[in-house]
This record gives structure tokens, C-alpha cells and sequence, in this order.
């Protein structure tokens, strides 16, 4: 007759066994680099050449976004361990958007939208990125990649899940983002 009694370490592994019958997609989570950034492991995986991750994410017809942060900035860590720990704020960004993790104090070179090649830290001058985390939302206008939304610093959820739809409906070329937000009921 089979020992039916529970046990910490008979829960232990049939949590294991179930847990890998989670989709991957599902399990994905924040992690604290090395450089003290959190980042998402769904992120772009990217050279900083910046025209060609947007050339892709337009490939897939996805967003493209900037995502700005520092060391030490705990609204950065509250984005990625509280928003995007919610599958009701993650998982609609993850699928409609093609994110590239960026420090505002980085010493990597980047290659901008517009060519220029410049330090992280250089290019958060120069884009006036004031405020960690920062998003910066990129489509094309006239043929050429522009920036159509920033998002500086952590809005709260309802408003912070509104602006990534906003911009993936392509809201921006019709209204502000208020004004659409206000016909939204705010989320």
C-alpha cells in the first residue's frame, strides 16, 4: 500500500513537477544585473544599434520603447518587481512591444535612431531623461523613427498600462494622451 501522508519534501517536489508545467512565458521575472539595474528577461536582447531594433520590432509589427533606469532607483525596482510581477500590467506590454533596457549613468555606446553615436549617459543628456524609470515610445512619422510618447518616471498601474496602449492603438497622431486617456475612464 502506497504512503499517501504529506510531507515537506513530497510538497516540495510536486510543486517542482507542477511548476514546470507553467509555460515559459509565464515564469518570466525581474533580475538584478551585475551594473544594480533590474531588467526583464523578455527585454531585447540588443547590440544598441538602435535603428535595427526598431527596423525588427516594426518587422513584427510590435512598439518600440526606451526604457531608461539607474542604480539604486527604487521606483525602477517597484516597476519590475510589483508592475511588471502583475500578468494583467506584463503581459499585454510583452506581447505588443519591443523593449531596450538602457542606464542613464551607462558607459556603453549606443547608435541612436538618428545615427549618432553617443555614450548612455551622453544620450540621457541629450534626450533630457530626468527621471528613472523612463520610457520613451519610437514609431515612425513621416518615414522616419520620432519619438511619440515619454513616460517620465512611475505613473500609477491603471494610468502606466493606459499609456502602452495608447501608443500600440497609435492614439498619439490623433490626440494627447490625456484627452484620450480621460474618454478611457483612466484604465
Amino acid at each position: 500500500m502506497a504512503d499517501l501522508t504529506l510531507s515537506r519534501r513530497r510538497l516540495l517536489k510536486a510543486s517542482a513537477g507542477l511548476a514546470a508545467l507553467v509555460p515559459a512565458a509565464a515564469q518570466a521575472k525581474a533580475h538584478l544585473g551585475d551594473d544594480g539595474l533590474y531588467t526583464e528577461d523578455w527585454y531585447v536582447d540588443s547590440f544598441l544599434d538602435l535603428p535595427e531594433d526598431f527596423a525588427a520590432a516594426r518587422g513584427k509589427g510590435r512598439g518600440f520603447a526606451l526604457q531608461w533606469s539607474q542604480r539604486g532607483c527604487i521606483y525602477c525596482k517597484e516597476l519590475h518587481t510589483v508592475y511588471f510581477a502583475d500578468p494583467a500590467i506584463e503581459t499585454p506590454i510583452r506581447e505588443a512591444f519591443d523593449i531596450v533596457h538602457l542606464d542613464l549613468f551607462g558607459a556603453r555606446e549606443v547608435t541612436f535612431l538618428d545615427g549618432a553615436k553617443l555614450s548612455e549617459k551622453a544620450l540621457g543628456q541629450r534626450e533630457r531623461i530626468r527621471a528613472t524609470p523612463t520610457f520613451q515610445f519610437f514609431a515612425e512619422v513621416d518615414g522616419k523613427p520620432r519619438e511619440v510618447a515619454r513616460m517620465p518616471g512611475l505613473l500609477p498601474r491603471p494610468e502606466f498600462s493606459a499609456l502602452f496602449r495608447y501608443v500600440a492603438e497609435g492614439a498619439y497622431a490623433r490626440e494627447p494622451f490625456d484627452a484620450w486617456l480621460g474618454r478611457q475612464g483612466k484604465g
